[in-house]
């Protein structure tokens, strides 16, 4: 099953705060001689594989545990939280994904459970020194919202805290504190010498009990968890919980090399896959942030998608590789600049484009009023087109991925080797479906479930507007356009589907049908 396939069946949760209740502790029981119960000590078996230098991580906690805090913030409560039987309220960067494929019931774990008198919220989340003067990483949900942020160092003393500066792209955040004395601190380590299978360490406080450390491995590297376009996490075995969110995590030379932030979890508890924004990455953002407060990311204003062996097939290029632009959004920079739907960006910069994902990233990391050039593959031609990077505001996105599908119509004229139903775009059909006066191409009025439509995942009620990137104007177009491509020996054929507003590229293989 594929991990999006797994994530919709369980929860992933984001380590928010303050988990204030915690579970009774389990002991077992037993009769002595004399009939009166005892409770009978046990030891925890180590972990299979898990090894420490000199038999101890003792060093490494000793070295690096003094420059953990405990981050406390106060939260002004969300009127829908007065409410008794409210959702729990959450400013994780991951609550629109949730709710996407899980609904209410998918969300992170609350930091406290909603009161109808309670007038603010408390939350705990976890943070580092990485400077003596007071300089501290946590994640930007952890203050995300707060109307005052205390911190707690390791030998308890409690300061105020301020935000200097946070992104909510990265989840990454930098609070400043006035110590009367220089403070303890840890380094950066070199997340990209990681290797699956090293030894980490998980330091922070899950539940409010008080500063922990929890030993793992590095279980896979640049997962992606759909939550924005630096998606790159760190998966771990190490335990980590509600409360870990923004602690450090430390290779055996004492070394930061993650912060803690995610958690996939089908009960809101570890279950031992968890998930750490790599060092490489966060040492770059709160840089900026030290320096500016924000961060501004660059936009081009376009729809994107992976160019599968099926789309490279169709639009005749030698391997997959790039991303395919499904949309040009109007009077964005890739508008200004030229680019056109069914181009494949395989450049940016001067760097590869290996997928949508590479495309995103280079992107967001160009300042705003950037020239840069692009790599472009168009029609069997290779060129290069310059553009004025934008900038990205919340509501202007490098990549989409569409919208749901639009009503279904009658079955009309058919295309039987993809197992589609075809009509004409009628007057009626027009006024039923909504559709712009200048909307042309063929409504999908059904679909074999049988054939290689369906599998590739044409749905009745889209629209074909375009076959092999030549736009078509009806159904019987497309039924010959489709044919033309079966004849030319290709081994699929490349869709241009509108659904629900959004246009994506579906190729339709032949092999199939």
């Amino acid at each position: 099953m594929s991990p999006l396939g797994i994530l919709r069946r369980h929860r992933v949760a984001a380590l928010l705060g303050a988990a204030l209740i915690i579970s009774p502790v389990v002991v077992s029981f037993a009769q002595n001689t004399n009939g009166i119960a005892k409770i009978v000590a046990t030891t925890q078996t180590p972990l299979p594989g898990i090894s420490a230098p000199n038999g101890s991580f003792a060093p490494v906690v000793a070295a690096t545990k003094p420059a953990v805090v405990t981050v406390t913030t106060i939260m002004k409560a969300q009127p829908e939280a007065m409410n008794e039987g409210a959702p729990f309220q959450d400013n994780s960067p991951f609550d629109d994904y949730f709710r996407q494929f899980f609904g209410d019931q998918g969300m992170p774990m609350p930091r406290t459970p909603p009161q109808q008198q309670a007038p603010r919220t408390e939350a705990l989340g976890s943070g580092f020194i990485v400077g003596a003067d007071g300089t501290i990483v946590t994640n930007n949900h952890v203050v995300d919202g707060a109307s005052s942020i205390k911190v707690t160092l390791d030998d308890g003393t409690e300061l105020p805290a301020k935000v200097v500066g946070s992104d909510a792209k990265n989840d990454l955040a930098v609070l400043k504190i006035k110590a009367s004395k220089p403070l303890p601190t840890v380094k950066w380590g070199d997340s990209d010498r990681l290797m699956t299978g090293d030894q980490v360490l998980a330091i922070g406080n899950p539940f409010g009990i008080g500063t922990t450390v929890s030993a793992g491995i590095v279980s896979a590297r640049g997962r992606d968890l759909h939550s924005g376009p630096f998606d790159d996490f760190i998966q771990i075995d190490a335990p980590i919980n509600h409360g870990n969110s923004g602690g450090p995590l430390v290779d055996v030379n004492g070394n930061v090399i993650g912060i803690n932030t995610a958690i996939y979890s089908p009960n809101g508890g570890s279950v031992g896959v968890g998930f750490a924004i790599p060092s490489d990455q966060a040492q770059k953002v709160v840089a900026k942030l030290e320096k500016g407060g924000s961060i501004q990311y660059g936009y081009l204003g376009v729809d994107i998608q992976p160019v599968t062996p099926d789309v490279a097939s169709a639009m005749g290029l030698d391997h997959p590789g790039g991303a395919l632009v499904s949309q040009v959004n109007d009077g964005s920079p890739a508008a200004l600049a030229g680019v056109e739907t069914g181009d494949v960006i395989t450049g940016f910069a001067g760097q590869d484009v290996k997928d949508p994902k590479d495309l995103s990233r280079a992107v967001a990391d160009v300042a705003p009023g950037t020239r840069e050039s692009l790599d472009v593959w168009r029609k069997g031609k290779a060129m290069k087109i310059s553009v004025d990077v934008g900038r990205n505001s919340d509501d202007a996105k490098t990549a989409s991925t569409g919208g749901s599908g639009a009503p279904g119509a009658e079955q009309g004229s058919g295309a039987p080797a993809l197992g589609l139903g075809l009509m004409d775009i009628t007057p009626d059909i027009r006024q039923q479906m909504n559709l712009a006066d200048n909307e042309r191409g063929a409504v999908v009025a059904r679909v074999n479930p049988d054939k290689a439509a369906a599998a590739a995942g044409i749905q009745p009620g889209d629209i074909i507007v375009a076959v092999n990137q030549v736009p078509v104007k009806s159904a019987k177009q497309v039924t010959q356009a489709v044919a033309q491509a079966g004849k030319s020996g290709r081994k699929s054929v490349l869709l241009l589907v509108e659904r629900g507003g959004s246009q994506i590229y579906v190729a339709v293989p032949f092999a199939n049908g």
